[in-house]
């Protein structure tokens, strides 16, 4: 059964509004209508089962349609960041083969080859609908995203239909999806969380999805009372945005039943200072390009600040010592381990590094953490960026947390430089709370009162702001090589 088909075959309202962008709303029968015309013209330009398509095109319902048209047609989608210049997508396109492109038209033009955004409206409303729903094994390729793995250069994970329907069916009984739900969504479609876990999520339980055009915190708060939504997906950067209006702007938000936060750690004081300023629980999760979400704080239970939770329905971890392999004793630290139906085969064209990754249907996640008494996982960082110092391991989301708790500081982040004695040295980059010019050697005193001190920076610096990628994650690579580059 395809995916497209599992979303079609529940029970909704085919009046029921699915998907609404500014003034534009589409019930279930006009997004149907769409998806079998947008099939439909995909068909005519050679789209085949199999296939890759790539689609460079702005947040907006065409991109929707000829996603949801390609997996009605057995082919993959490979969603492109509007922000790739011609040269990136040309390695994507290189490397993933894919077979027809749709492409913003400076791309196109640049490139020489895809087919141009321009007229495509006019070009999808005119089209032959083609009859669906069309069944297709689980194995079938839907959706190419290209992840940076736990190592090397972007590689293209393949999900199929099987892997993503996984993801939707276990979080549908996790997050409590509904008919009457109502999520406004704010998030790249370019991406897992944005594409699959938000918006295909919100399709598989036949509720109502709100694209926001551009994310503006007064106007995403407003747009939650106004509309009663009930659901919001962000990252900590939306929750940071959020706290940062005007202690005077309040909203209504007695709607809303589920406000989550994921792709990157959300900090335990800003979990808290949420709670408090809005009276909502934010609900923190972990999931990778390769597994979907597998691990969720819970609906109705306590959910921990500075935890993603337990496994969701379907889901497995392992906690393994990353040298050894053995796993390791609850409150210990090793490495998180997955296996489940959600799980991808591999990466495209990368036997190798499909491999590495992935041992008798185990994916090696890269990520460190530990079990606590109850059986949340706590995150303490990418194995990558663990830092080594005197032959002791510094985990730089402990120390993080910690300057996080200093009032002048708005956002951290510790890695580790070369150190000819010490082997590596924990320093900090901090992006100060507006209006205030925290002292370094406060900082740092500050930090020594509360942690050991082969973990305290011994280099602390102002920043403006942190490099982070489009779904909020800091990109320490960057940050480390401008720092070696700086005097120190």
């Amino acid at each position: 059964m395809s995916f497209y088909q599992v979303e079609r075959a529940r029970q909704v309202d085919p009046a029921r509004p699915a998907v609404r962008l500014g003034t534009t709303v589409l019930t279930y029968r006009d997004l149907d209508a769409r998806v079998g015309r947008a099939a439909g013209w995909l068909s005519a330009c050679g789209l085949r089962p199999g296939d890759v398509l790539a689609l460079q095109l702005p947040r907006g319902l065409e991109l929707v349609e000829l996603h949801l048209g390609a997996l009605a047609l057995g082919a993959a989608t490979l969603p492109l960041n509007e922000a790739y210049t011609p040269a990136e997508v040309a390695v994507y396109l290189e490397d993933s083969q894919a077979a027809h492109a749709v492409l913003l038209a400076e791309t196109v033009a640049a490139l020489g080859r895809g087919r141009s955004a321009t007229g495509l409206r006019a070009a999808l409303d005119a089209a032959s609908p083609v009859r669906l729903p069309r069944s297709f094994p689980p194995e079938t390729p839907a959706l190419l995203l290209y992840t940076s793995g736990t190592t090397g250069q972007p590689k293209g994970a393949m999900l199929s239909q099987g892997n993503i329907a996984a993801t939707l069916r276990a979080l549908h009984v996790a997050w409590r999806w509904s008919r009457g739900d109502h999520l406004l969504h704010v998030l790249p479609l370019f991406h897992i969380h944005g594409l699959i876990v938000a918006l295909h999520g919100a399709l598989y339980a036949g509720a109502t999805t709100t694209l926001m055009e551009r994310f503006d915190p007064e106007s995403a708060l407003a747009m939650l009372e106004k509309d009663g939504c009930t659901l919001f997906m962000g990252v900590p950067t939306h929750y940071n945005r959020f706290l940062a209006l005007p202690a005077d702007r309040r909203f209504d938000l007695s709607a809303m039943r589920l406000f989550t936060s994921g792709s990157a750690p959300l900090p335990a004081r800003v979990h808290r200072a949420f709670e408090a300023r809005f009276g909502q629980v934010v609900l923190e999760r972990y999931g990778m390009t390769e597994v979907g979400i597998v691990l969720s704080n819970p609906v109705e239970g306590p959910r921990k600040p500075g935890s993603v939770g337990r496994s969701v329905p379907g889901a497995r971890l392992l906690i393994r010592d990353p040298e050894t392999g053995q796993r390791v004793a609850p409150g210990a630290v090793g490495e998180l381990f997955h296996a489940g139906p959600s799980v991808i085969g591999g990466y495209l064209g990368r036997p190798e590094a499909s491999a590495a990754a992935i041992q008798d249907g185990w994916l090696r996640s890269g990520d460190l953490g530990f079990e606590d008494a109850d059986g949340y996982i706590h995150l303490v960082g990418r194995g990558k960026d663990l830092v080594i110092s005197g032959g002791l391991n510094v985990y730089p989301v402990e120390v993080e947390a910690v300057l996080l708790e200093h009032p002048e500081v708005a956002e951290v982040a510790v890695l580790g430089l070369p150190d000819d004695d010490f082997g590596e040295r924990v320093v900090a980059a901090v992006v100060p709370v507006p209006g205030r010019l925290p002292d370094p050697a406060d900082l740092l005193a500050f930090a020594r009162q509360r942690l050991a001190p082969y973990k305290c920076p011994k280099d602390l610096r102002r920043v403006a702001e942190l490099p982070r990628n489009a779904m909020g994650k800091v990109q320490k690579a960057a940050l480390r090589a401008a720092w070696l580059g700086s005097p120190d």
